[in-house]
């Protein structure tokens, strides 16, 4: 598992919670005032809730080591409170099932952490208690959440559809995040029109960027001179960003230039277009102008960044 930084305050943070929490719910003390550990408690609980578990299931569900429950199980045992009997699916392993005993011996412990559990919100107005237990449902799923598929990325070539489907997302995006009118996804057409109408395969790319087999990104790289290379009608679907698809486009148009040996790579964008922004400043990208205009039924400030692609001579 690849390690993920944590910023201090927030491990201070959490830290900081474990202890409030394991004092307020007496973890310290001698649990719900029996001789009973905590962990002694959750094996119980687990015996007199679900009938005929294995200690392999207990030991996997719970999480703890496998000689330190096997040494409660025996403890519950020489208490009368536990009895084995044989699994009918595997005679090797048995199955563990709390006798009369056990449960008697459960039951009050499990009214004492009830009335605990009520103490503890009873101080609360009703709006106040369904916040707390609103706010633990939403923790308990965040952390125990399991881990996101795997998604698969694709950058490839343009295929019949994919430049309309270009044009059609340009139009859409703008529209809907920035107001836009439809005089842009004219541009955009223009734009990719005249990509497929001129295109020159030794010095010109687009990249189409599927997610799990869809459509969500496009870049293209046209040539603007002999030395120049222009980065043009970067896109992403909503639902595709926060998993850098931008910046690995992005990527892959600067080392196309380089490989075809283009000196310099220009781009022209917005100034309200923040993230795509960042990731060319990220890239060594600098602003060489900026001007006010009134276009696609807004004010806007267009800017024309370049990045130099070989050391100057």
């Amino acid at each position: 598992m690849t390690a993920v930084s944590v910023p201090t305050s927030q491990v201070k943070a959490v830290r900081r919670f474990n202890r409030f929490f394991t004092r307020r719910i007496g973890v310290l003390d001698p649990y719900l005032g029996s001789d009973l550990s905590l962990t002694d408690v959750r094996v119980l609980y687990e015996l007199a809730h679900r009938e005929g578990l294995s200690a392999t299931v207990l030991q996997r569900e719970l999480g703890v080591d496998g000689g330190y429950l096997s040494r409660i199980l025996k403890g519950f045992e020489a208490a009368g409170w536990l009895q084995r009997t044989p699994n009918p699916a595997d005679a090797r392993r048995s199955l563990l099932h709390l006798t009369e005993a056990g449960h008697a011996a459960f039951a009050p412990l499990q009214q004492k952490s009830r009335e605990e559990a009520a103490a503890l919100l009873a101080p609360l107005v009703p709006a106040q208690r369904a916040e707390a237990v609103a706010a633990m449902a939403r923790l308990e799923a965040l952390l125990d959440a399991p881990p996101p598929p795997t998604r698969t990325v694709l950058l490839r070539d343009p295929v019949p559809g994919d430049i309309g489907w270009v044009v059609q997302q340009h139009g859409e995006v703008y529209g809907r995040e920035y107001g836009w009118n439809i005089e842009f996804e004219a541009l955009v057409a223009d734009i990719a029109a005249q990509f497929v109408r001129k295109f020159q395969p030794q010095w010109e790319k687009c990249w189409i960027a599927e997610l799990d087999g869809e459509r969500v990104g496009a870049i293209f790289v046209v040539r603007k001179s002999a030395t120049v290379a222009q980065l043009r009608m970067l896109i992403l679907a909503p639902h595709a960003r926060g998993l850098g698809l931008g910046a690995r486009l992005t990527d892959e148009a600067i080392a196309f230039a380089r490989a075809k040996s283009y000196r310099k790579m220009v781009l022209w964008t917005n100034s309200c277009l923040t993230a795509a922004r960042g990731i060319y400043a990220k890239r060594g990208f600098v602003l060489d102008k900026s001007e006010a205009y009134e276009g696609f039924g807004q004010q806007l400030v267009g800017e024309t960044w370049s990045l130099r692609l070989t050391a100057a001579r």
